[in-house]
């Protein structure tokens, strides 16, 4: 293919992060700025960042623009140990990353190899949702859990490393929720917002439900 480089990136196999991507976002304005790039050629390299999942495929859309004597700007796209393991995969068309459940007496369950969109709005009437996010991809660096529960009750799990905001509220109800104890910089963060009705909405890690030698299974 063309768009391949001669020599790959040694590091083209791993998922490209937020950051990487923004760094080619950069680079393609200044190119649009200057002249270098023309609109459209713009607005389709532009496509290609957003839809990219590899720092071997952010390489080739800046490399005949990056400027002789400057760094290219995926190559401080080097891995580290704060690295996070939990996969983000940014969607095509981040307004339409919406999931809205509902239980009414009843209960839904969520686990496994799932997409947990932007924003999730969760509804609980005598019934129950069990959102385990454990090995769950996630569709943005932050997500949003809408909770509401009224006499039932919602159960979030997520990934170790991951960070949670808890902004409900319970009435007669308990709304409590805790990301990992060794939160990881990298790692998406989960705000869980709502109200908990004489019922609950509670959040855990996965480390904390599972146990650390099943953790180690998936």
């Amino acid at each position: 293919m063309e768009n391949l480089p001669d020599r790959p990136h040694p590091h083209a196999h791993l998922r490209a992060s937020d950051i990487d991507r923004d760094q080619v976002v950069d680079v393609l304005r200044e190119a649009l700025m200057s002249g270098r790039l023309t609109q459209d050629e713009h607005a389709d390299r532009l496509e290609q960042t957003l839809q990219a999942k590899t720092l071997g495929e952010l390489e080739p859309i800046t490399r005949d623009l990056v400027v002789p004597g400057q760094p290219a700007p995926i190559a401080a796209a080097v891995p580290s140990t704060s690295t996070s393991l939990v996969p983000i995969e940014e969607p095509a068309d981040p307004s339409a990353s919406v999931d809205n459940l509902v239980a009414i007496f009843g209960g839904g369950e969520r686990k496994g190899r799932w997409r947990v969109k932007r924003r999730t709005n969760a509804l609980a009437v005598f019934g129950g949702h069990d959102l385990d996010m454990t090995d769950a991809v996630f569709e943005g660096r932050e997500v949003t859990i809408n909770a509401v529960a009224v006499f039932g009750g919602i159960d979030i799990t997520v990934p170790e490393g991951v960070t949670v905001r808890n902004e409900g509220i319970g009435i007669f109800g308990g709304f409590a929720a805790q990301g990992s104890a060794d939160p990881d910089p990298n790692a998406p963060t989960v705000v869980i917002k709502g109200l908990a009705l004489f019922g609950g909405v509670g959040g855990q890690s996965s480390a904390k439900r599972h146990g650390k030698k099943n953790k180690k299974l998936h």
